[in-house]
């Protein structure tokens, strides 16, 4: 049905060639203006000549034209013309019969129940029918009926003969008939009596039944109480075509009539009929109203106050095209209630031991059930929204599904610095925490890796013959051959990053992230950024408009809907303002021009996330693809070699991820940011108390960082508190060819 929805066609339309006669001429149409042949004055040619264009079927000369009439019509029906249709239609029936199953299985005690009465009521009307016929009680009747007879002519004497021989042979054919009736009844008692003694279980039961529905069959007849109820589920909303034509006309986007005349009317191509748990429709306007697919959709608020409903209820698109459509079809569902406040669907990937990068990624599921998946290769994406309406937990499940593909080099910064990310040191080739001086600074360093990166490679592909590089583009041969993975490049809370630079850096980023967003997807690079609300300082719109895969969550007004979105994609009914605060990891997801839907996102959780990092980092470690901050990182290291570390150690360490000193308030700043749980009433006494007990011995208290003296720690004296064996094997894992295995600050 959700095929039929956006496939819309005029099934069964057949084209008469007469139609096309009235509007040609009589002359045939040439591509090329010949000279006239001889003996042809018009132009014409003569009998017996052949037209160098080719002979027209629908020639008003041509007897056989109106024979030759091909119906544009489909072979199969409309369900069965794809295999998609069949499958798709194949689980719904699964599903239709499993609800009827339920709904009836949990009935069985009721329908026991009427079973039984109706049973024991066709038990005594089958008895009270088959008394009179074991008894002969037609022929007892008879011989009455004789003796009241013959009494009346003999007016109450003595029989004469011809009474007695009656009564006689009454008296036989009653005794016969008796003596027949009662023999059968013995011997089907007889015979039921050694089928039961030799029958085994099953038999016995199925011989019950048998006759428990013969005795309900005949105990039912005549009643109008069906034996099992109906599993008709009630509609929340009803839906025809005069409600349509009403809103559509209420909301100016059909003409009003005049009297009696209600005026012109949309043209249902399909439906409305039920489709799931809403009702879809596929409807044409008419013409001559100068109203178009378009203006309906920018209608979307008015048309479902007129239809009883909320925005978020009604889906409508248009019917393009390619599915069969015009500039005046709109494809409508509305749902029976809000399609996206149940529970979210756990995400496949968390499941998944490997995964290929190359494949679209499941994402999520859209208003009816359909899977919506998002394909990342070749593309560049960007995530924005309110605050804690699940932006990040949706970013995540992109990044999450390279994790399982070893063959995917993986640079994250994370201007948060939360635990959202955390779980990607056990991965990352890359990986920046926070939004501090030191942390804008690495990834500057960062971006400049990337962009030599993405340079040496096409510098590599234009060496090549098009037989390995045919387009200029990564390919899995290219992949194997050179040892050159994917990067996915992922940026988290990107406004942060901005709001912490002067105004030139933040230039020198923009640019650094527009060429790669821009260039980088030939030469196998995957961006994914994220940002709140993204104004002209936060994201800035020269980097957001190359951008070709947007997602945005729950805002505020359709202007901010527009700045993620993309400039007019409200209009078109993409508008994540119609989102409410219970629509957590709902996201409005625009993949094209004219392509988007409102998905519910699958859900990852965070410690499915970090599950999933172990898992990459063991794929990448069979494939010798450990490399950067990954090969280097201690307490990756450690986790992986199942020796456990201090939390405060580990934490530190994690903070320190790109300074080689620090100042304790500073580093106590960066620990509550990252676990306020944990840190957030921590003192310097009660960190030095903690470290001292990991093992930490601290060379000198105070720690100089540029002009300012202060207590503070040294990342050497921390790793001085890892056991040697870790440091030795982080230091030591075997990097990946051109590619620098540690991070430098060790």
């Amino acid at each position: 049905m959700a095929d039929l929805m956006t496939e819309g066609t005029d099934v069964g339309t057949v084209h008469h060639l007469n139609d096309h006669r009235n509007t040609r001429s009589d002359e045939p149409m040439s591509l090329v203006k010949s000279a006239p042949a001889p003996g042809d004055a018009d132009g014409q040619p003569s009998a017996g000549t052949v037209d160098p264009a080719g002979e027209a079927v629908d020639r008003p000369d041509n007897p056989l034209a109106d024979w030759l009439t091909v119906p544009d019509a489909a072979v199969l029906p409309a369900w069965a013309q794809t295999p998609a249709r069949l499958r798709a239609n194949a689980g719904a029936l699964t599903k239709l019969a499993g609800y009827h199953a339920r709904y009836h299985s949990i009935r069985a005690p009721k329908y026991g129940a009427k079973v039984a009465w109706l049973s024991t009521k066709g038990a005594w009307r089958v008895s009270a029918r088959l008394w009179p016929v074991l008894t002969c009680h037609e022929h007892t009747k008879v011989v009455r009926a004789l003796a009241a007879q013959a009494t009346t002519k003999t007016g109450g004497q003595a029989f004469d003969a011809a009474t007695a021989l009656q009564y006689k042979a009454a008296h036989r054919d009653r005794t016969v008939a008796r003596r027949w009736r009662f023999a059968c009844a013995i011997a089907v008692a007889a015979a039921a009596g050694m089928t039961l003694a030799l029958a085994t279980t099953p038999v016995l039961v199925s011989i019950g039944a048998v006759l428990l529905g013969i005795l309900a069959v005949a105990g039912r007849k005549g009643a109008e109480v069906p034996l099992l109820d109906r599993a008709d589920v009630p509609l929340r909303l009803d839906l025809n075509a005069q409600q349509l034509n009403d809103a559509l006309r209420a909301a100016g986007l059909l003409k009003q009539g005049k009297g009696d005349d209600e005026g012109p009317k949309i043209l249902c191509v399909m439906g409305p009929v039920r489709d799931g748990k809403g009702w879809a429709c596929i409807f044409d306007l008419p013409r001559g109203g100068a109203k178009t697919a378009s203006d309906v959709l920018a209608k979307r608020e008015v048309l479902a106050q007129e239809l009883g409903v909320d925005e978020i209820q009604l889906i409508m698109s248009r019917v393009r095209a390619a599915r069969g459509g015009n500039a005046g079809r709109v494809s409508l569902w509305v749902a029976d209630d809000d399609p996206y406040l149940a529970d979210p669907v756990p995400s496949p990937l968390a499941k998944l031991e490997r995964f290929s990068i190359w494949d679209p990624i499941p994402f999520g599921q859209d208003a009816r059930g359909n899977r919506i998946t998002v394909p990342v290769i070749w593309q560049s994406m960007f995530f924005g929204g309110l605050p804690r309406r699940g932006k990040t937990f949706t970013q995540r499940i992109l990044t999450a599904a390279g994790l399982l593909d070893p063959w995917v080099r993986h640079y994250v910064a994370d201007f948060k610095g939360g635990q959202d990310w955390m779980g990607m040191k056990h991965v990352a080739h890359r990986l920046v925490l926070g939004a501090e001086d030191d942390a804008i600074e690495a990834f500057r360093a960062m971006l400049k890796e990337l962009l030599a990166e993405m340079e040496r490679r096409f510098a590599l592909f234009r060496g090549l013959p098009t037989s390995i590089c045919p387009e200029g583009k990564l390919t899995p041969q290219i992949i194997e051959k050179y040892k050159m993975p994917f990067i996915f490049l992922t940026v988290d809370e990107l406004q942060e990053a901005f709001l912490a630079m002067d105004d030139k850096t933040r230039e020198e980023v923009v640019d650094d992230l527009g060429r790669i967003a821009r260039r980088g997807p030939a030469a196998g690079f995957i961006s994914n950024y994220a940002s709140q609300r993204p104004d002209a300082k936060s994201v800035p719109t020269k980097l957001r408009e190359i951008i070709t895969i947007r997602c945005c969550t729950q805002v505020t007004d359709k202007t901010s809907s527009d700045m993620v979105l993309g400039s007019g994609k409200a209009a078109m009914g993409a508008d994540a303002s119609l989102l409410s605060e219970d629509h957590k990891g709902v996201t409005v997801l625009v993949t094209g021009p004219a392509s988007h839907a409102t998905v519910k996102n699958d859900l990852l959780t965070t410690a499915e996330f970090n599950a999933m990092c172990l898992k990459g980092r063991a794929l990448r470690q069979a494939a010798g693809q450990i490399s950067g901050d990954a090969a280097g990182d201690v307490t990756a290291a450690a986790s992986t070699a199942g020796i456990v570390i201090a939390p405060a150690l580990s934490d530190c360490l994690d903070a320190m991820r790109h300074s080689d000193r620090m100042h304790t308030v500073d580093l106590l700043a960066r620990l509550v940011n990252a676990d306020e749980d944990r840190y957030g009433d921590w003192d310097p006494d009660r960190l030095a108390s903690e470290l001292e007990a990991a093992g930490v011995q601290r060379t000198s208290k105070q720690v100089k960082i540029g002009s300012v003296n202060r207590a503070g720690y040294r990342r050497s004296d921390l790793e001085a508190a890892v056991p040697a064996e870790l440091l030795l094997a982080a230091r030591s894992t075997t990097p990946v060819e051109g590619v620098p295995s540690t991070h430098p600050a060790t």
